[in-house]
Order: structure tokens, then C-alpha cells, then sequence
């Protein structure tokens, strides 16, 4: 199936405000990033070091992008995640690599951010998946708040010459 996706669309709600990554953000969200607690418990810690996060930005604006989080009050630059059919099915859509500085955690700007790229995912796929990595419980338990559910999903890749395991969440248009 093909669908006429926007992989960068732009989204307002109350607190944030999401718009296309460009290369010019690297360098403002790198500086969010390099902050190691904010990957602690992510499957790839390393990256808060510059290589790492090149990387990882390089690879969202070659897989058609991603969005930046944009604090609607002060104007800064609040987080950022993507969408991707890279590990899913062709009628899913993936949301993910998010992350936030630490004044946006607490659930009101993710869950918010998660609301707004839902609203648009599921009007074009009946399902978006989130792949979350297996010792990420503070990833885990936010998609749970949002009525995120378990589905059956192991996924294993090596990074930094380790096992990461992946499980995933679904949200469904039903």
C-alpha cells in the first residue's frame, strides 16, 4: 500500500509547536543532547557525544527527516522526534528517536507531542508503532500514559559491541 505521507508536517498545540528539522537545528539540538541524563536510559547512551548524535541526526534527515519541539512560550528549542516506516509494515507508521531537555519533562510536553504526531499519523495508517528499548521503562511507562499496549515484538541489533533489544507499542485508530 502507498500513502501520501507527510513525513515533516507542521503541528501546534498549547505547549509546543513541531516543525521540519533542517540541518541549521543541529548545532541548537545538539546542545540539548549532549546532556548524558537524557539518553541513561536509552538503548544508545553515547549519544550525547557529538559523533553519536551526527549520526543519529544524519540518519533522521535521510529517512525523509523528523520534526523539532518548539516551546511555544519562550520560542526554544524544546526536543525532537521523527516518523519512519523503516522497521514497520506498509500500512504503519513508526514514532520515535524522540527526546527533550529536562525542563520539558513530566509528561505534559511529550504526551502533548505524542498527541499531535498521533492526530496526523492516524489519519493517513491504522496503526503506529513505537519501538522502545527493552530496559527503557521511562519510555515505556510515558506510551503507556498515552494508551500505548504492548504487542508481541523482539527486535536485536549490536551498537558500542552490545545486544540492544527492542520491544514495541501499538496505538490503533479503533
Amino acid at each position: 500500500m502507498s500513502i501520501a505521507f507527510d513525513f515533516q508536517p507542521t503541528l501546534t498545540g498549547t505547549h509546543l509547536a513541531l516543525r521540519p528539522a533542517v540541518e541549521a537545528d543541529f548545532e541548537p539540538l545538539y546542545a540539548i543532547a549532549a546532556d548524558p541524563l537524557i539518553w541513561v536510559v536509552h538503548p544508545v547512551p553515547e549519544r550525547s557525544q557529538l559523533p553519536v548524535f551526527r549520526d543519529y541526526f544524519d540518519d533522521a534527515l535521510g529517512d525523509r527527516g523528523g520534526l523539532v519541539a518548539i516551546d511555544q512560550v519562550t520560542a526554544n528549542l524544546a526536543g525532537f522526534s521523527r516518523y519512519s516506516q523503516r522497521f514497520v509494515g506498509p500500512e504503519e507508521i513508526e514514532i520515535g528517536w524522540t527526546f527533550l531537555g529536562r525542563d520539558y519533562w513530566g509528561g505534559t510536553y511529550n504526551g502533548e507531542m505524542k498527541q499531535l504526531m498521533l492526530a496526523h499519523a492516524l489519519a493517513s495508517f491504522p496503526r503506529v508503532i513505537f519501538r522502545i528499548g527493552e530496559d527503557n521503562v521511562r519510555s515505556q511507562r510515558a506510551i503507556e500514559k498515552i494508551g500505548g499496549r504492548r504487542i508481541e515484538w523482539h527486535e536485536e541489533s549490536v551498537a558500542f559491541n552490545r545486544k540492544i533489544v527492542h520491544i514495541a507499542y501499538e496505538i490503533s485508530r479503533a
